[in-house]
């Protein structure tokens, strides 16, 4: 089985605007309202290749209710705990297109208040990992949890044959090296604010891999936007692929696209990492050009565009 951790869930309510004026009123073009937390976005997304998982976390008040609903009609099995007071955030993604430029504002809240009972209860749910199990622990924390939580979670289970991944900034991320998870998926940013600087080139970002990977990670995914993706594998080989191409419609959501396509492929023990990489590539890279998560038919579009290219390459 497959379990996603998302500890601070949400709406994410997606709105669409042409020349967005500042301090003035402004008329959406659309708006989508989806379930969002980085761990739910990789249940959603390994659902649509036909994976089973069951999503952890916390949900509060009618919002909570909400995101549960929306996971079971994916199919998704939940064993979340219900805060006795609060509301389930809801983000503001505010995606404004003025003229051929396109520019993504955010509006994030912090979310309910987590009891200590709530948490216990919460560890207990974890009890339910077992041996060859993976476990997804993605986003951030709500500002009651303490910033070595995933550090405490994967204590928790240490002793047990399971197949960790991790899509997290700061503490959050190297708390949990020690404990040599399978994979991680920092971008860019999160490298510079690891290290103190962020890397300006592959080069760069492959040095800084390497460091991760000495301080315990097995592989490291680097995400790298428009300019695709690395990965470092655990026997020291490193894999590039680059970005998809289309129009950006929205990036709320490729991370964690990119994590489930990949992770999608790793399930088995005969799994060819070159292939897993540009499967997450194609399903983060869909996703940049969807409205909201990508659906497995435009997923699946972009890995034939990405294998084509390699089988060219490599001719």
């Amino acid at each position: 089985m497959v379990y996603t951790v998302t500890l601070n869930p949400a709406l994410d309510h997606i709105v669409f605007v042409s020349d967005l004026t500042s301090g003035g009123l402004n008329k959406m073009n659309r708006d989508v309202l989806n379930i969002g937390g980085k761990g739910i976005n990789v249940s959603v997304m390994l659902s649509e290749f036909n994976i089973k998982s069951k999503a952890l976390g916390f949900v509060a008040g009618f919002t909570g209710d909400e995101i549960e609903r929306r996971l079971r009609e994916y199919g998704i099995d939940t064993d979340l705990v219900h805060l006795e007071s609060g509301n389930s955030r809801i983000n503001i993604k505010l995606m404004n297109y003025a003229a051929e430029s396109f520019t993504e504002t955010e509006i994030n809240s912090d979310g309910p208040d987590i009891p200590d009972k709530a948490l216990s209860e919460f560890f207990k749910k974890l009890g339910a990992v077992e041996d060859g199990d993976v476990l997804v622990l993605a986003g951030g924390v709500p500002h009651t949890l303490q910033k070595d939580i995933y550090e405490q979670i994967l204590e928790y289970v240490s002793g047990r044959d399971v197949k960790v991944a991790v899509d997290a900034a700061g503490e959050l991320l190297t708390s949990t090296l020690k404990y040599r998870p399978f994979l991680i998926k920092p971008n860019l940013d999160e490298l510079g604010d690891i290290f103190g600087e962020k890397p300006s080139s592959k080069v760069e970002a492959i040095a800084y891999a390497k460091h991760l990977q000495e301080m315990g990670a097995q592989n490291v995914l680097v995400s790298m936007a428009g300019e695709g993706a690395i990965l470092l594998e655990e026997n020291g080989k490193t894999l590039y692929c680059a970005a998809c191409r289309g129009k950006v419609r929205n990036s709320v959501g490729a991370g964690a696209a990119m994590l489930a396509g990949f992770l999608s492929a790793t399930l088995d023990n005969d799994t060819d990492m070159e292939y897993a990489l540009m499967l997450g590539m194609a399903a983060g890279g869909a996703t940049v050009f969807s409205d909201g998560l990508a659906k497995k038919a435009s997923i699946l579009d972009q890995m034939k565009i990405l294998l084509k290219e390699h089988a060219e390459k490599s001719i």
